[in-house]
């Protein structure tokens, strides 16, 4: 049952990430990807508070914070994990480990869309 839930938060979370990033590229200059940008922000900061606010006052039951957390902000967008998970090293003083795992992560994914690229060719 509890991947019905994480698939229904999924649906609805990519559905808003592609109407609000169609409606914030129709509304400002395309020079820049604003939309992506502020979508995992906003991702981020729901993530945070479905887990810091909601999670830890046990305000959400177990289906209703995967479909929030896994399901609507993982198919918002992934980077809203990839800042808890940041966070989390920080705050457990894993100063060195959050500082590779950001490194790694942010480097090495746009490497690995780099080299799609290249193999594509």
């Amino acid at each position: 049952m509890n991947y019905l839930f994480v698939s229904l938060g999924a649906a609805l979370g990519g559905a808003a990430r592609y109407w609000f990033g169609d409606f914030v590229h129709k509304s400002l200059p395309s020079f820049f990807p604003f939309g992506t940008l502020f979508i995992n922000i906003i991702g981020s900061f729901l993530l945070g508070v479905f887990i810091f606010y909601f999670d830890e006052r046990e305000l959400l039951s177990q289906p209703l914070k995967l479909f929030l957390t896994i399901g609507f902000c993982g198919g918002f967008t992934t980077f809203s994990t990839f800042s808890f998970e940041s966070i989390k090293l920080f705050l457990d003083s894993e100063f060195l480990l959050a500082s590779v795992y950001i490194f790694a992560s942010v480097f090495l994914s746009i490497l690995g869309v780099y080299l799609a690229y290249i193999l594509s060719r």
